[in-house]
């Protein structure tokens, strides 16, 4: 039997919003083994924003693994969303994976933020200013997580990747091209494309495409549409995604 996985990105959780993500936990079918976050889980990245929905989280029957965004990052108090939400039980990963067993299975899910970069023709180089360095050093440093995060789940019969950047302008297609090289990089891809996981969600790209892919390996973005409130819901058995 598939496994059932829900999923969304750009929650930008604050008080404001609390009543809309209560009510898309609370609409989630009882058959839905897995719940994904894909990234920007707060509006600014203050911790009162995130408790909001660690108290949506905390009443949830299933588990929540979440990665963070670039909102979550922006009050540069990161490390204390990441505290509250694993106290009311989620898995936050950074540069990391997790091993669940769901229905006598064991799902993989490789976790990290992705970042910029941008994609053929467009992308940064290691080369210039030593900021510009810096940028495409942080992207280098998540490319090797979700190497080494599929590496790690290579066992497991059914494996997810789970971003917030995209990574792939397939899922892109509807965002102005002159900032695709702000929403991620295709520098993300190659490992991906290595190790085919089942498949991979991202957010961040509220007008983009829902569906893409990067060779043969679904990729969904879960942002779509702007700020949707409920879930998109995939099976995955280990062999296709739906």
């Amino acid at each position: 039997m598939p496994i059932r996985i829900a999923a969304a990105g750009d929650i930008h959780a604050s008080e404001a919003n609390r009543l809309e993500i209560e009510q898309a936990f609370g609409a989630l079918d009882a058959d839905v083994d897995l719940v994904l976050l894909a990234g920007d889980l707060t509006t600014y990245g203050e911790p009162d924003q995130a408790a909001v929905l660690a108290d949506v989280v905390r009443s949830a029957d299933v588990p929540v693994v979440a990665v963070l965004g670039n909102h979550d990052w922006h009050s540069n108090r990161h490390e204390e969303i990441v505290q509250l939400l694993a106290d009311a039980g989620a898995t936050v990963l950074e540069r990391s994976w997790t091993v669940l067993e769901i229905r006598d299975l064991d799902v993989g899910v490789v976790g990290t933020k992705g970042f910029i970069g941008g994609f053929p023709d467009s992308q940064l180089p290691d080369f210039g200013e030593p900021l510009l360095r810096q940028v495409y050093a942080e992207t280098t440093a998540e490319v090797r997580a979700i190497e080494q995060g599929l590496e790690a789940i290579e066992s497991c019969p059914v494996r997810i990747v789970l971003l917030h950047y995209a990574p792939t302008t397939s899922t892109l297609e509807g965002e102005p091209r002159t900032i695709w090289a702000f929403l991620g990089t295709d520098r993300m891809a190659p490992p991906i494309e290595l190790h085919r996981p089942d498949i991979v969600i991202h957010g961040h790209g509220h007008a983009g495409s829902f569906a893409g892919s990067i060779g043969d390996v679904p990729v969904f973005n879960v942002a779509v549409p702007v700020m949707r409130r409920d879930f998109w819901i995939f099976e995955v058995d280990g062999k296709e995604s739906a």
